[in-house]
């Protein structure tokens, strides 16, 4: 017989039900309000609110610098105070950018964005071979704004979204992202999405996953900043099983323009992204090796910003 968990006392579950509901209130409120402040406000707002997360130190903002510690090890505590300051404006940052983005000028973003890419011969040397692309990625920079290019430049792309509770926060998400014209597929709850991964690389297009963080039991083990972290398999099994190409991608910002200075909306900001050429795959034999050629890059890119890197999660399996 399997056990059986016990379940939550009715207050428990009452306290997470209103938890959820306060998130994704809190969520819903920032698409609706923050859009509507005119930008050098919102940027000032988002930027005190980093600092304050900075001052109180709590669980995310330990984590972050612990991470941080990692990247850069040969940092004191003064200086990794500074880099966690500074990360911490860098994730504000992205979420401010999330929560305007629909109501932005799309046309204009890509038009801006367009110059800052490198490496695209590599995405459209895959796409030419009409066998696909994976495109793997760190939590670095703006994702959405590169899906957002990536959608202008090469079509509908698909990713995996982890489900979230409640269930309208992930709507919420879902809906949010197809706005931008990204394909979603629900990691839990629907089909296999690993089916729906396949198809689209089957039809030649490109299928993006962010490759950085471990969610599951069977990560590859990876050397990852001198330590050993795990990394999903996924990009790389994929890329093997389909013949379609494993570009791992860089993103970063590339000024602050998070201070309230300034005008129009992103005015003085700008986003960096870098398309590495593919990682070999020639079987299922050689996904561990080529996970560990993108933790390679994502560790090189992060490096030279490591600021943008935003992740307030345990990542390596040697520590606590």
């Amino acid at each position: 017989m399997s056990p059986v968990s016990t379940p939550p006392s009715p207050a428990a579950g009452a306290r997470s039900s209103l938890a959820e509901r306060a998130g994704e209130l809190g969520y819903a409120a920032g698409w609706r309000l923050v859009r509507e402040v005119p930008a050098p406000v919102a940027r000032w707002a988002f930027a005190r609110g980093a600092d304050l997360a900075a001052r109180r130190g709590g669980r995310g903002t330990r984590r972050l610098r612990a991470n941080l510690a990692r990247v850069r090890p040969d940092a004191d505590d003064a200086e990794l105070d500074a880099l966690t300051a500074a990360g911490l404006r860098s994730y504000a940052r992205y979420w401010r950018e999330a929560f305007r983005l629909p109501a932005m000028d799309h046309e204009a973003l890509v038009r801006r964005l367009d110059p800052m890419v490198q490496g695209r011969e590599h995405l459209d040397a895959a796409l030419a071979s009409g066998r696909g692309a994976v495109v793997a990625l760190p939590h670095s920079g703006n994702w959405d704004m590169a899906g957002l290019w990536l959608v202008a430049h090469s079509g509908r792309f698909t990713t995996v979204a982890e489900r979230l509770r409640p269930e309208s926060l992930y709507e919420r998400f879902v809906a949010y992202r197809e706005s931008l014209g990204f394909e979603i597929l629900p990691m839990t709850g629907g089909e296999h999405p690993v089916r729906g991964l396949v198809r689209a690389l089957r039809a030649g297009r490109v299928v993006c996953l962010v490759a950085d963080r471990d969610l599951s039991a069977h990560g590859v083990p990876v050397t990852f900043f001198g330590g050993r972290a795990t990394m999903p398999p996924g990009p790389a099994a994929l890329a093997a099983s389909t013949g379609a190409a494993l570009l791992p991608v860089g993103l970063w910002f590339t000024d602050g323009g998070d201070d309230g200075d300034g005008g129009a909306d992103g005015a003085g900001e700008g986003w960096g992204f870098r398309i590495h050429p593919p990682v070999d795959v020639a079987d299922r034999s050689a996904v561990p090796a080529a996970t560990q050629r993108l933790a390679d890059h994502f560790a090189a890119d992060i490096a030279e910003h490591p600021t943008d890197w935003h992740m307030l999660q345990r990542v390596w399996r040697d520590e606590d």
